[in-house]
């Protein structure tokens, strides 16, 4: 059911017709309480452009304190950048402008999704807030871009959302260039672009409000990059890291995925990190920016028990010979992916490999790889073995100088 508030009788009838025959048409605010107070399922409110904006702002406000759950659509004649930043300041789910209808409708089924996610937790346990405890973040990084690491990081999410028993974030911290939203083929109302407008107002309901739910993967949820490469001034470390620690709170798993670059956005990311996924490719370029990115985490004491690396296309015919690879490096290679053409085929479609086709190769490679790593809560191996602590030149060292 959908509860709409209109002074205007015709525009609520349109705006009824719009959202289907289960809205409920209520006259005034008076009227909407009472529903609102006998309708403890009621999962989205729609206020019409006729209704002053203090009185929707104060509802959205006291709502998400009170009915977590259920989502304002707030909707008005004009939306401009003063009306986004106060209606997610109070807890807006979503701002419409109100002669898109199909924009009203999509926004409404939105609300409800959340809503729904939101209610499958287990009634009567605790809370993060409440125990103490936090989601898992784990961080999917590689200094050089094309070694697969949005593929890695949206079929990791997927992984450990199957079945149904983890709710999951992707966040796509590639502020200029993120591909997350093509990759799932989402169409997002919010970007991570619109948090900067919450300032000091940044909370658990204004966020969920900016994640769009995947469609068809139930559970996976998403905070996806600015679509324009240019808006992301603004973004800064802390508010990722506020961001952050707010999904932790309300995620069983946060994935990052990452630009190839250390720069403050994701160095927040990795000091929240539990795991990093540090991934590469079989050639010379891709492993020695990984050697290069193993010093850097040595150098910042990032802890070692907590990295993992990942090869990506690790059956490349191209004469590198994992054994080496494993010695120039000094750590060993946690998971090795295969390489296919299925994956930038499921790319394409958008849809996840390892959703498309759960038994391929690399879906069972990125599947034991969560169930290692991320679902057992066990961390990369610090360990190395003697035989990778050779002093033997490796691929990447440099040759000393001659005098």
């Amino acid at each position: 059911m959908t509860a709409l508030l209109d002074y205007d009788a015709s525009t609520a009838e349109t705006l009824r017709s719009a959202l289907g025959p289960d809205t409920v048409v209520l006259p005034t605010f008076d009227a909407l309480k009472r529903h609102l107070e006998t309708h403890l399922g009621e999962d989205a409110v729609v206020i019409g452009a006729s209704v002053d904006i203090e009185s929707a702002l104060a509802l959205a406000s006291s709502m998400r304190v009170n009915r977590p759950s259920m989502g304002v659509v707030l909707v008005r004649r004009r939306v401009d950048t003063s009306v986004l930043a106060d209606a997610l300041r109070s807890g807006v789910r979503e701002v419409v402008e109100e002669r898109d209808l199909p924009g009203i409708n999509a926004a409404v089924a939105r609300v409800k999704s959340l809503a729904s996610s939101l209610r499958e937790t287990v009634p009567g346990a605790s809370s993060p807030d409440d125990s103490g405890e936090h989601g898992r973040l784990v961080t999917v990084f590689s200094a050089k871009g094309g070694c697969g690491k949005t593929t890695l990081s949206t079929n990791l999410a997927v992984a450990l959302t199957e079945g149904g028993r983890n709710r999951v974030c992707l966040v796509d911290l590639d502020l200029s260039f993120g591909d997350v939203a093509i990759a799932l083929q989402l169409f997002p109302a919010h970007t991570i672009v619109d948090a900067v407008a919450l300032g000091d107002g940044i909370d658990v309901s204004s966020i969920e409000s900016l994640l769009t739910p995947h469609s068809n993967i139930s559970g996976l949820f998403t905070l996806v990059a600015p679509l324009d490469p240019g808006s992301n001034r603004g973004i800064s470390a802390e508010l990722v890291r506020k961001i952050l620690e707010i999904l932790r709170q309300e995620f069983d798993y946060v994935v990052v995925d990452t630009p190839p670059a250390f720069d403050e956005q994701v160095l927040e990311a990795l000091d929240q990190s539990d795991l990093i996924a540090l991934i590469a490719t079989l050639d010379i370029p891709a492993l020695k920016n990984l050697k290069l990115t193993l010093e850097t985490l040595d150098e910042i004491n990032f802890p070692r028990e907590k990295w993992a690396v990942v090869l990506n296309r690790s059956d490349s015919k191209v004469g590198l010979a994992l054994n080496e690879v494993e010695k120039t490096l000094r750590v060993p290679i946690s998971i090795q992916i295969p390489s296919s053409r299925d994956v930038p085929a499921a790319i394409n479609r958008g849809v996840p490999i390892i959703f498309d086709n759960p038994k391929h190769p690399v879906s069972v490679a990125i599947r034991q790889f969560a169930e290692k790593y991320v679902l057992t809560g066990h961390h990369g191996d610090s360990s190395i073995p003697p035989e990778l602590r050779s002093d033997r030149r490796g691929l990447l060292r440099r040759k000393a100088k001659t005098p």
